[in-house]
């Protein structure tokens, strides 16, 4: 027995003295990642050159790497969105090493890896116009849209919010629309799989469905040499989307969380209920003063709340021996503002990048998916809030209506009369369940007998369902006589919806790049094929009362769209002597949406740079440290946002609510679609001139850019003659359009210290655009196409896109004033002085667009504190303030129709309009400027450093979101995308409270 342990104790003897000997032999490497402004830079990774050994920074840029063998070894720090940086340290057994990274951000590097479509360029090599933007730039705010993290921060980028509706999404305006029929919305790529400009039904933006945590950055490619090689679909820009990826080294957890409170900031001006009393007792007559009530109601804030959200992030990145990986989950429990509205939203994301053979096969692996479910608030409540008469109570004390008041006429119900707002909102459940998976493959194999020859392959996918219910119970008023069958009325709903979409793309491309060193020159070409198809499929349900008696059948249970769109591309990017740099790309786009004659076009674009700072004369500058010219010109196309088979006539079985009736039976009739044969692209061709400079070693960097876009065969909505064609408005390549512009970007380093830093980023942009044709001959009596229905009279609409006028200008009569500067109702200018007023007398009159718009970005750090804020404004722009018009006159008060009050905005006290006639509705007095400044974010934050025993890495910070408003405009909110300010759903002022802890 005693030998036995005496053999075990020799072994463990054994056994430490073999360990400590190894521990005495190696060493390790601590340091930090800052950025030139040195603020810390988590998520760093930081390898070991020739190794698989290697770590990734903390929250507070820190890393530590153990084990590593005495001697010299080189060390490098990556990051996107940042230069690479390599150091050469000594290791000494049993010691630790320090070393300290400072990387610059892409944006002040020549050598910036950029992220283009299909590949990646240096930023020296670049010669379009792309912008990115990293995480560490991303706006700090609490979104449920990917697209806001980058609002105010990219020129000729403007980003406007929908609302404040969870999940509401952002519209995208690139240098301007570039059409009026079709979309004019940017094609979004995610990690390579180019979305389908389609929304899905249950989720107010499709975007929303992708989680913004899980975003690494944001290249925006802007004029046609950077983006033609996405070619039919790039007129409106493209932008492009990296997600996360997983980095070498041991496993890293960090978790993100966040709890914020919403409120609204500003509510529509009407009359509180002792105002509305002594109005109504000062201009009503008896009857009218009888109908006032007891209560006290405000019913604002009986449909507002204050909203709380949570949103938790986890990941966990590092690598599994040699392959990298990156898991996260994600939940959002977002209220809305309008009471009832909900968005709950779970995300996962996994990405796998394995190198294989020697590094020569690099696979990609994306995968990303959300479950989303979504509580819509009736939002015909808030329109109801500002009409509803105050004097009246919530609930009317019985069970009728659910036991809300709502107005009667005898014992029935005043379907004319708004509605209670608040049990507009109790009393209807809109409930959706999305869900959408967004994935893709990507392999890169670099040929061994020739290395600089890449041939990658792409597979994606994009496939989403979105169903719901819609339940409103049989007593509730919104329900009343909602149909009838067999001469029986019912009330209530009880429907289903339901919808499906497939996006599938295909792609192989070869991409050579090769160093010429005999001639100093380098070459990067690209040439690829793409395939990709879409589906939709919508289902038909029965509509339903709420005792689930059906009232309408469809007639077919579902249908099925499909478009594809087949591409061949190729690029060629030429450098001499790292100072002159060619791009040409080309691209050959056949897409579904044409007859074979006009289905296939081709998409150029040519561009070139010239490096100045590689030139004698400027090599040895000691503060001009970079200054290149480029210039390109190219074509894009558009394709979305018009049918999918209307080159081709064809019938359309009409539905059970549109049957003819022949004896006693009722039929369903086929109804001839207006189509247009000859239908082809439409078409930009886009000239772009840009410096980019940097002085005082990057201390201050920027670029200004000059761009010409003319968009021709414009996809354009137009009236058809009688007996032409099966309808009276079809969809044709009819008309011209031109925008131009200036962009400015400055960045600037202020303070560039050890302890204190001090950043500001500033860009500028003006854009205008005119409308150059619209008829296939000139026809100077066509006053061009109207839109923007408003509330308020019958039919009327203000807005017009007419040859020689910007997009988009109020088609509205110039008002008359009094000596005392008030409007005098229903007097307006004579315009053509024929002595009658008349739709002649309309004119074109301000703008919806901007004429500019620009963005502040500032940020302030010192030691471990830091602040920073964001702006954002708009000048030049208009709003129709509908909700003055309708609700601000004496006859919205005292309807005509009687048996009831509506409330008024307190604009009628300075007009005293009675609001007769439909030409009042077009006056314009009620386009009101619509400019603003914008604090968007103002956000401050502290860093614990190491905590739980060295174990983590803590930091808290605070911010506030849409913290403040500057305006002349008088209505809720100056950003309204329509141009048409009818009852928005406003946009809340937030409060955030959130952590980062590292592992």
């Amino acid at each position: 027995m005693r030998r036995f342990y005496l053999k075990n104790y020799v072994l463990l003897l054994a056994m430490m003295l073999v360990s400590g000997l190894a521990f005495a032999q190696t060493g390790s490497i601590s340091g930090t990642v800052l950025d030139t402004k040195r603020e810390s830079l988590p998520g760093v990774s930081v390898t070991v050159d020739g190794t698989t050994t290697g770590t990734a920074t903390d929250v507070n840029g820190a890393f530590k790497i153990n084990n590593i063998s005495a001697g010299t070894h080189t060390v490098t720090a990556k990051y996107i969105g940042y230069t690479v940086m390599s150091k050469t340290v000594n290791v000494t057994a049993g010691q630790a090493t320090t070393v300290e990274f400072l990387l610059a951000a892409e944006s002040q590097s020549l050598n910036e890896v950029v992220v283009v479509g299909y590949g990646t360029q240096n930023r020296k090599d670049v010669t379009g116009s792309i912008a990115t933007v990293s995480s560490k730039d991303f706006q700090k705010a609490v979104v449920s849209s990917p697209v806001d993290l980058i609002a105010g921060k990219v020129a000729g980028v403007s980003i406007t919010s929908n609302g404040g509706q969870p999940g509401a999404g952002s519209q995208i305006r690139i240098r301007g629309g570039a059409s009026l029929s079709a979309t004019n919305n940017p094609l979004i790529v995610v990690d390579g799989v180019p979305l389908s400009d389609n929304s899905i039904s249950g989720a107010p933006s499709p975007l929303s469905l992708i989680n913004p945590d899980d975003i690494e950055s944001f290249s925006v490619l802007k004029d046609a040499s950077a983006a033609a090689i996405y070619g039919s679909r790039a007129s409106n820009g493209v932008l492009l989307i990296t997600t996360k990826k997983g980095q070498s080294g041991k496993p890293q957890i960090s978790l993100n969380s966040q709890l914020s409170a919403s409120q609204i900031s500003k509510k529509v001006d009407v009359f509180s209920p002792s105002e509305f009393r002594d109005f109504v007792n000062t201009n009503g007559t008896d009857a009218q003063k009888a109908l006032l009530g007891s209560a006290n109601t405000d019913w604002q804030d009986e449909i507002y709340q204050t909203a709380i959200a949570h949103n938790t992030n986890l990941s966990v990145s590092g690598a599994y021996k040699s392959l990298p990986y990156r898991v996260s989950v994600g939940y959002l429990d977002q209220d809305g503002v309008l009471k009832t509205d909900n968005l709950q939203r779970t995300s996962g994301a996994i990405n796998l990048s394995p190198k294989l053979f020697d590094n020569h096969l690099k696979i990609n692996l994306n995968l990303k998916g959300t479950i989303s479910k979504s509580r819509f608030a009736n939002q015909g409540a808030i329109g109801a809030a500002v009409s509803m008469d105050p004097t009246q109570p919530i609930y009317s004390g019985n069970d009728e209506f659910g036991g809300y008041y709502e107005t009667k006429v005898g014992n029935s119900l005043q379907t004319l009369a708004p509605r209670n707002p608040v049990g507009l909102l109790e009393l209807r459940n809109d409930k959706s369940d999305v869900k959408r998976s967004i994935g893709n493959v990507q392999f890169d194999y670099s040929f061994h007998f020739l290395p600089e020859l890449h041939a990658n392959l792409n597979l994606g996918y994009d496939y989403s369902q979105g169903k719901g219910t819609i339940f409103v119970p049989d007593y509730a008023a919104q329900g009343y006589n909602s149909g009838s069958v067999g001469g029986v009325t019912y009330n209530g709903l009880n429907n289903r919806y339901q919808q499906d979409q497939k996006n599938r793309v295909g792609e192989f491309y070869l991409n050579y790049v090769k160093d010429l060193k005999s001639i100093d020159s380098r070459i990067d070409a690209v040439a690829g094929y793409s395939y990709q198809i879409f589906e939709n499929h919508v289902f038909n349900f029965p509509t339903r009362a709420a005792d689930n008696t059906v009232l309408v059948t469809p007639v077919f249970p579902d249908n099925l769209d499909k478009n594809v769109l087949i591409s061949y591309y190729g690029r060629l990017n030429y450098t001499f002597k790292n100072k002159y740099t060619l791009t040409a790309t080309v691209r050959t786009d056949g897409s579904s949406r044409f007859s074979p004659q006009n289905r296939w076009a081709t998409f150029p674009s040519a561009a070139l740079s010239w490096n100045m700072k590689e030139e004698s004369f400027l090599a040895d500058n000691n503060v001009v440290s970079n200054l290149k010219l480029r210039g390109g010109y190219g074509i894009t196309g558009q394709q979305e946002g018009i049918g999918l088979y209307d080159y081709r006539s064809f019938y359309s079985l009409s539905s059970n609510t549109a049957q003819y009736q022949l004896g006693d039976t009722y039929y369903n009739m086929y109804r001839p679609n207006g189509f247009y044969p000859n239908r082809k692209w439409e078409q930009t061709a886009t000239t772009n001139i840009a410096a980019d400079f940097g002085f005082f070693n990057e201390r201050l960097t920027g670029s200004v850019e000059y761009y010409y876009k003319k968009t021709k065969d414009l996809l354009n909505e137009i009236d058809q003659p009688a007996g032409t064609n099966f309808s009276n408005r079809i969809v044709a390549n009819i008309g011209s359009m031109e925008n131009h512009g200036v962009e400015l970007t400055l960045n600037s380093q202020i303070i560039r210290k050890k302890d204190v830093s001090w950043n500001l980023g500033v860009n500028f942009t003006y854009n205008t655009n005119k409308i150059t044709q619209l008829t296939i001959a000139p026809d100077p009596n066509y006053p061009g196409a109207r839109y923007g229905t408003i509330s308020g009279g019958t039919g009327n609409s203000v807005l017009i896109h007419s040859e020689g006028y910007q997009r988009g200008s109020f088609y509205v009569y110039q008002q008359v004033y009094d000596a005392a500067g008030k409007p005098v109702e229903g007097v307006f200018v004579d315009r053509n002085s024929d002595g009658v007023i008349n739709q002649d007398d309309l004119y074109r009159y301000k703008n919806v667009d901007p004429r500019a718009f620009f963005g502040l970005s500032t940020s302030v750090n010192y030691k471990k504190w830091s602040a920073g804020m964001v702006l954002r404004g708009s000048l030049g722009n208009y709003l129709y303030n509908n909700v003055f018009s309708s609700t601000g006159t004496l006859r919205n008060v005292f309807n005509p129709i009687g048996g009831y009050l509506n409330n008024a905005s307190t604009n009628v006290l300075e007009t005293n309009f009675q609001g007769a006639g439909d030409a009042f509705y077009s006056s314009d007095y009620f386009v009101q400027n619509a400019s603003f400044l914008r604090i968007d974010n103002v956000n401050i934050g502290y860093d614990f450093g190491k905590v739980f025993n060295s174990a983590a890495s803590l930091r808290l910070y605070g911010n506030v979101q849409n913290a403040y408003v500057f305006t002349k405009y008088k209505g809720l909110d100056p950003e309204v995308n329509s141009g048409i300010d009818n009852n928005f759903y406003p946009r809340p002022r937030t409060f955030v409270l959130g952590l980062n802890l590292d592992f």
